[in-house]
């Protein structure tokens, strides 16, 4: 039988045998302090500003992290270790391209999440008085998707699909 061996560590003024627990609440403290330093990775218009690997298209998105690689969601990019690397480069053996590799990325395409239209801000949408480049931000607060309110079945069984419908594509 193999017996777990404990040592003592001390913790600010408290003596603890647990060093699991010691772990867990700086793992604790970590998240909670990245969570407020993701504002400082928010740009004009307030829209969440992404970093996109300029070797193989990967993009870092403070918002989600890196958790299958030990970064939580809301670690801002200018906190990432000096070590990192871009995942998918060093998976397919493009080399080790670290930070340096990345450049600051906003999507110019949305997705509807009902009918798959693509709402391209370079394009915008000229038939409907929407000129190309207006920005996805900048759309309206009443506008609709103009696949979907052209299809009565959508509208009849979810309304109309708005701007919340639509999500950023990653190109």
């Amino acid at each position: 039988m193999v017996k777990a061996a404990t040592t003592s560590k001390k913790i600010g003024s408290k003596k603890t045998k647990n060093p699991v627990s010691a772990k867990k609440k700086t793992a604790v403290k970590k998240s909670t302090t990245a969570g407020t330093k993701s504002a400082a990775s928010k740009k004009k218009g307030g829209s969440l500003m992404r970093y996109k690997c300029s070797v193989c298209g990967y993009v870092y998105s403070p918002l989600r992290g890196e958790p299958h690689n030990g970064i939580p969601a809301g670690t801002p990019f200018e906190d990432l270790p000096d070590t990192y690397l871009c995942p998918v480069c060093g998976f397919q053996g493009k080399g080790k391209v670290g930070k340096w590799g990345f450049d600051e990325w906003r999507p110019t395409r949305y997705i509807c999440s009902m009918c798959d239209y693509i709402y391209d801000e370079q394009r915008g949408e000229p038939h409907r008085g929407i000129k190309p480049g207006t920005k996805f931000e900048d759309l309206p607060e009443g506008y609709v998707c103009p696949v979907c309110a052209t299809d009565p079945n959508i509208v009849l069984r979810y309304g109309n699909v708005l701007k919340q419908g639509f999500s950023p594509l990653y190109e």
